[in-house]
C-alpha cells in the first residue's frame, strides 16, 4: 500500500515538473538563502543586511537560465556587477528623493527592454530591478552600501556553490526524468480518453483530453530539445521520431475516440473499451531506463492480433481497439529504442547563425518598454496617494506585468492574476504572521516555504506565485517587527493600482494588440511551414537527405509561441464569445497543421516518391507552398491579398499506384495538411478556389 502511494505520488511529481527543473531550481533558492545567511554569521550583521544576501541568492536562482553551464557563469558575474549598481544608486537616491522615484521608473524601461537579448537579458535587467527594488523596501542608507555589497557578493556565491557543485544539473538523469513523465502523462491522455468514453463524450472530459494533450506535447519538446545534450545527433533524431510516434498514435486515439463516441454505442462496447485502455495503461512500464514489459505480455499480443483482424468483420468500437494497438507499438519501439540507444544516420548539418539582436530597434519590445516607464510614472503618482512610504509596490506590480508579455491583453491577464493572488495572499500572510509571532525559528522556516513555492509555481501560475510573495511580505513584516493587517491592505491597494496603470499604459499609449502580436507570431509559424513543405518534398524524392523532424520540431515551437500569445483571446476572462472563438479556431487549426507535420517526419524516408512520380509530387508540395505563401501575405499586410484566393487540391494522385502504407501515411498527412492551410485561410479571411482546369 505505502509502495502504490509513494509511486503515485512520484508519477504526480514528474507529470507536473518534467525532468523535476522546477523542483531543482526552487531547492536551489532555498539552499543558496541558507548558506547565504549562515556565510554572513561570522561578520554579525544586521538583520536588513543579510536579507540583501538572501534576495541575491534568491534572485540569482530565480532568473539566470542560460542553456550551458558556462553562460549561467558570465550571467552571475554580469548580476554581481549590475546588482552593485543597482543598489548603490538605490541607496544613494533614497538621501535624494525623488531622485529615487525617477531612477526607478527609468530602470523599468531598461529591464523590459533588455528583453530583447534573450534569456540573458531578462536576467540581468530582472536583478537590476529587484535589487533597487529591495533596498528602498528595507529602507536602506549610502552608509549601508559597503555592507550590502558584500552580501551581495555572498548570495550570488552562495547561488554559484548550490549552481555547479551541490545542485549540478545532470543531464543524463534529466533526460530519464523527462522520459518519466512523458510516461506519466502518456498515462494520464490515456486516462482521458477513458472518462471521455465513460461519460460519452462530455465537456469536461473534452477539456481533460486538451489539457493532457498539452501536457504530453510539451514533454515531447523536452525531450526532444535535451536528448542532443546525452546522445550523439544520430540517436537523438531516432529518440526524437520514436517520441513523435507515440504522440501522433494518442493523438490519434483521441481522434478515433471522439470518432467513436459521435454515434450512439451498443450495449457493453463503451464498458469494454474502457476496460481495454485501463488494461493498456496497467502494462505501461513506469521506469523508462528498463526495457518495456509490454511487449512481452499476452494482453499486449491480444491487442495487436485484435488490431489487425478489424478489416475482416467490423464491430462497434474496431477503430479504437485498431488504435490501441498502434499506440501499444508506437510505445514498445520509443522504448527499445531509447533503451538500446540506436539509431539511424543523419546528415551532419552546419549550425544556423542566429541573426544579431539589434541593440537599438523601434518594435513591440521598444512600444512595450516605453508603455511600461509610462505606466511606472503613473504608478509612482498614483502609489503615493495611497501610501508615501510604500509607493514602490505599485511601481513593482508595473514592472512584474510588463516582463514577458507582449500584449496589452496578456498584460490585463497577468495583472489579473497578481491581484488575485494578492488577495489571497493577505489571508495567508496575516494567518502566518499571527501564527508564529515572535518566534523566529519558526518564521524563518515559513520564510523558507514561501520561497520555494514561490519559485517552484512562477513558471506554471501567476496566482500561486502571488500568493506566496504576499504571504512571504507577512513574514518578513514579522521578522522585522513591522506587522500589521493595515501594511498588507496597503499592499493590495498599491498592487491594483500598479496593475490599473500598467494596462492604462498598454492600451492608450503606442497600444500593441493581441491580434497584432498574433498575426506576427502566425506569420513565423508559417515560414516554418514553408521551409517545412519545402524540405520534405526534397527529402520525398530522393533529391537530398534532409533531417525534418528538426523542421516539424521548429514549427511546433512557432505554434506553442502562438498558443501563449493568444490566450488572452481564449481565456474566460475574456467575456466576448465571438472572439474566443475565433482565437480557438484560430489555434486548433494551427495545431493540426503542426500535428500533420509532425506526423509526415515520423513516417516520410529518402526517395519514398523518387522516379517518375516526383513530378507530380514537386507540383503538389508548389501548390502547398504557393496557399502558405498567400495566407503568410494576408498575415503581414492584411487586406493585400482581397483578390486572390488559394488553390485547392484537384483530386490528381501522387502516383497512381501506392503499395507501401507508410507512403500512404505521409501523402494523406500532407493532403490533410493542405486541408487545414486551407481552413485557417478562410479564418484569416483569404477565400479558396478550385484550380483552373485546362481544356
Amino acid at each position: 500500500m505505502i509502495t502504490d502511494v509513494r509511486n503515485a505520488f512520484l508519477d504526480r511529481l514528474a507529470a507536473a515538473d518534467p525532468g523535476l527543473v522546477r523542483l531543482r531550481l526552487a531547492a536551489s533558492a532555498v539552499l543558496g538563502i541558507v548558506i547565504a545567511v549562515l556565510a554572513l554569521q561570522p561578520l554579525h550583521f544586521p538583520l536588513t543586511t543579510t536579507l540583501v544576501a538572501a534576495i541575491a541568492a534568491m534572485m540569482s536562482a530565480f532568473t539566470v537560465n542560460d542553456a550551458t553551464s558556462g553562460g549561467q557563469a558570465v550571467t552571475l558575474l554580469l548580476a554581481l556587477l549590475v546588482g552593485a549598481a543597482s543598489i548603490t544608486t538605490a541607496c544613494f537616491g533614497s538621501a535624494y528623493a525623488p531622485l529615487d522615484s525617477i531612477v526607478f521608473v527609468l530602470l523599468i524601461f531598461v529591464a523590459v527592454y533588455v528583453q530583447r537579448f534573450g534569456a540573458r537579458g531578462t536576467a540581468l535587467g530582472s536583478m537590476a530591478f529587484f535589487l533597487f527594488f529591495f533596498p528602498m523596501f528595507l529602507q536602506a542608507h549610502l552608509a549601508q552600501v559597503p555592507r550590502l555589497l558584500i552580501a551581495l557578493a555572498i548570495g550570488v556565491a552562495s547561488n554559484a556553490v548550490v549552481r555547479f557543485l551541490l545542485l549540478r544539473r545532470n543531464a543524463e538523469s534529466e533526460l530519464i526524468r523527462y522520459r518519466q513523465a512523458f510516461r506519466a502523462r502518456l498515462g494520464a491522455a490515456v486516462r482521458a480518453t477513458e472518462a471521455y468514453i465513460s461519460s460519452g463524450g462530455s465537456d469536461r472530459s473534452n477539456r481533460q483530453i486538451r489539457t493532457s494533450m498539452e501536457r504530453l506535447h510539451e514533454v515531447v519538446l523536452l525531450i526532444e530539445d535535451h536528448a542532443p545534450d546525452v546522445v550523439d545527433d544520430r540517436r537523438a533524431d531516432q529518440l526524437r521520431r520514436r517520441v513523435i510516434e507515440v504522440e501522433l498514435a494518442v493523438q490519434w486515439l483521441v481522434i478515433t475516440v471522439r470518432r467513436t463516441c459521435s454515434q450512439p454505442l451498443p450495449e457493453g462496447v463503451a464498458d469494454d473499451l474502457v476496460a481495454r485502455l485501463a488494461r493498456f495503461r496497467s502494462l505501461m512500464e513506469r521506469d523508462p531506463r528498463d526495457l518495456p514489459l509490454i511487449s512481452e505480455t499476452g494482453e499486449y499480443s491480444r491487442m495487436l492480433v485484435e488490431g489487425s483482424r478489424i478489416d475482416e468483420r467490423a464491430h462497434p468500437g474496431d477503430g479504437v481497439r485498431r488504435a490501441i494497438a498502434e499506440l501499444a507499438v508506437a510505445d514498445d519501439r520509443a522504448q527499445r529504442t531509447a533503451s538500446r540507444q540506436a539509431g539511424v544516420d543523419f546528415p551532419a548539418e552546419e549550425d544556423e547563425e542566429d541573426e544579431p539582436t539589434k541593440a537599438f530597434a523601434y518594435d513591440n519590445q521598444t512600444r512595450g518598454a516605453i508603455q511600461a516607464v509610462l505606466g511606472g510614472g503613473l504608478a509612482v503618482l498614483a502609489g503615493q496617494l495611497i501610501s508615501p512610504q510604500r509607493w514602490y509596490w505599485a511601481v513593482l506590480t508595473v514592472f512584474v506585468v510588463f516582463i514577458g508579455t507582449s500584449s496589452a491583453g496578456a498584460r490585463f491577464v497577468k495583472g489579473m492574476r497578481r491581484t488575485g493572488g494578492t488577495l489571497l495572499g493577505i489571508v495567508g500572510g496575516v494567518a502566518l504572521a499571527l501564527l508564529v509571532s515572535g518566534n523566529t525559528p519558526a518564521i524563518l522556516a515559513l520564510l523558507l516555504l514561501c520561497v520555494f513555492g514561490m519559485v517552484y509555481t512562477a513558471r506554471v501560475s501567476q496566482f500561486l506565485m502571488a500568493f506566496f510573495v504576499t504571504s512571504m511580505l507577512g513574514l518578513l513584516y514579522s521578522l522585522l517587527g513591522t506587522f500589521s493587517i493595515e501594511v498588507l491592505w496597503i499592499r493590495v491597494a498599491e498592487t491594483a493600482v500598479g496593475a490599473a496603470c500598467g494596462l492604462l499604459a498598454a492600451v492608450v499609449v503606442l497600444p500593441v494588440r493581441t491580434r497584432a502580436v498574433m498575426l506576427d507570431d502566425i506569420a513565423v509559424a508559417l515560414d516554418e511551414l514553408h521551409e517545412f513543405v519545402e524540405s520534405a518534398a526534397t527529402l520525398l524524392s530522393g533529391r537530398e537527405n534532409v533531417n525534418i523532424i528538426e523542421m516539424s520540431r521548429d514549427l511546433d515551437r512557432a505554434v506553442e509561441q502562438v498558443r501563449l500569445t493568444i490566450e488572452p483571446l481564449t481565456h474566460p476572462i475574456n467575456l466576448r464569445s465571438a472572439r474566443r472563438d475565433y482565437g480557438w479556431h484560430v489555434l486548433t487549426t494551427l495545431e493540426g497543421i503542426a500535428f500533420r507535420a509532425r506526423h509526415v517526419a515520423a513516417r516520410a524516408q529518402p526517395g519514398q516518391l523518387a522516379g517518375p512520380v516526383s513530378e507530380r509530387l514537386d507540383q503538389f508540395a508548389g501548390r502547398i507552398i504557393a496557399n502558405v505563401d498567400l495566407v503568410h501575405e494576408a498575415v503581414s499586410n492584411p487586406g493585400s491579398t482581397r483578390t486572390r484566393k488559394l488553390v485547392r487540391d484537384d483530386g490528381t494522385p501522387v502516383a497512381d499506384r501506392i503499395d507501401e502504407a507508410e507512403t500512404r501515411a505521409v501523402l494523406s498527412s500532407l493532403s490533410h495538411l493542405d486541408e487545414g492551410l486551407i481552413a485557417l485561410g478562410r479564418v484569416l479571411g483569404v477565400g479558396a478556389q478550385d484550380p483552373p482546369r485546362h481544356s
